[in-house]
């Protein structure tokens, strides 16, 4: 089967995966999170400095734990967007070298396919068809998949404004917890009592568009709360009610969307997917509603090389045709289909 080399730098994460037919054969990755610790979130021009600086190593240390070398390479799949300007063009530019050097094809595709596709690593194939929850520290929608190599992606319902993995790392900042937020929230809420204080859950009273997200006011209002609190702050508890009203909202809507589109799998990805309440809630949830819920294991939750060789493994083996040498880097791109829109290799 044809051997998948997968790069991903979208953010502070520079990841290398190599798939095969579904498996993964070998992986790295760096992090240049703790350089971003003390500016309380990711300075783009330090992630692409670190982006350059790691990317060769973790492309030779995902081949020796492939036992691989560069001959046994078929293709090239690199995140050419979303994310960060600088960061995403490191990641691409080193992916069209890789495919150039090797002569193989190259595919330029979109980020959070990639969280979609990597559940296939640790389930297996995914359903016909299925309802994915991709929760990030920049993304959070709900999506209707069918084919993920072959087929457009329809959004059910995205965010109007902060996506959950932002509230996460506000509402740390709130309450002096360190970045990133999320695994600092899980943590503290851990000794906390989630009923202690009634945050609202958004867009969820009658008449909000029922598969659309925001967590904008959410965040005001712990600020609020904190800010009419006397005495010193009860962290745990606060950690605890954001944590379970952020759990609440997703969940809630992802079931729905799953019984109203008679869909009997749900897919939750991303970063928040880590959460151990959101994974909790979710399992409870679709066991009672009769859903089949697929989480992939928690270190693949996060931005990694693996996705990305995912969504190239998936795209080799349905015979989609390749990205040019000359795709560019988008950005803010709106995900559609697992390849970036752009120059696609004609012929």
């Amino acid at each position: 089967m044809p051997v998948v080399l997968g790069i991903e730098t979208s953010c502070d994460e520079t990841g290398v995966g190599i798939v095969a037919d579904g498996v993964l054969l070998g992986d790295a990755l760096a992090t240049s999170m703790d350089e971003h610790a003390r500016f309380g979130g990711v300075v783009p021009e330090i992630a692409a400095r670190a982006h350059l600086h790691a990317i060769t190593p973790m492309v030779r240390h995902a081949l020796d734990r492939a036992g691989l070398g560069f001959a046994d390479i078929d293709a090239v799949a690199a995140t050419a967007g979303p994310g960060l300007a600088t960061a995403v063009q490191v990641g691409l530019a080193a992916g069209k070298a890789y495919a150039l050097t090797l002569g193989v094809p190259l595919y330029g595709v979109h980020h959070l396919a990639g969280h979609a596709a990597v559940d296939v690593l640790d389930h297996g194939p995914l359903p016909a068809r299925s309802v994915a929850l991709i929760v990030s520290g920049g993304h959070t929608s709900l999506l209707l998949l069918g084919d993920l190599a072959r087929d457009p992606v329809v959004h059910l319902g995205d965010t109007a404004d902060d996506a959950a993995g932002e509230a996460f790392d506000k509402v740390a900042r709130l309450l002096g917890l360190p970045y990133p937020g999320g695994p600092a929230i899980d943590a503290a809420a851990r000794h906390g009592d989630p009923t202690a204080i009634a945050f609202p859950r958004p867009m969820t009273a009658p008449g909000d568009l029922p598969y659309r997200f925001s967590f904008s006011g959410l965040k005001t209002a712990v600020a609020r709360w904190t800010e009419r609190h006397h005495g010193p702050l009860p962290v745990a508890d606060i950690a605890a009610s954001f944590q379970e009203a952020v759990a609440d909202t997703l969940t809630r809507k992802a079931v729905a969307a799953c019984r109203g589109h008679d869909i009997d799998t749900l897919l939750l990805v991303g970063g928040v997917a880590a959460n151990s309440r959101v994974r909790a809630l979710a399992q409870q949830r679709c066991h009672a509603a009769g859903i089949t819920l697929r989480v992939p294991a928690p270190r693949l939750c996060t931005d990694n090389g693996a996705m990305i060789a995912a969504v190239g493994d998936l795209l080799v083996r349905a015979g989609v045709g390749p990205s040019a040498l000359t795709l560019g880097a988008d950005p803010n791109a709106v995900l559609t289909r697992a390849t970036i829109p752009g120059a696609a290799l004609q012929g």
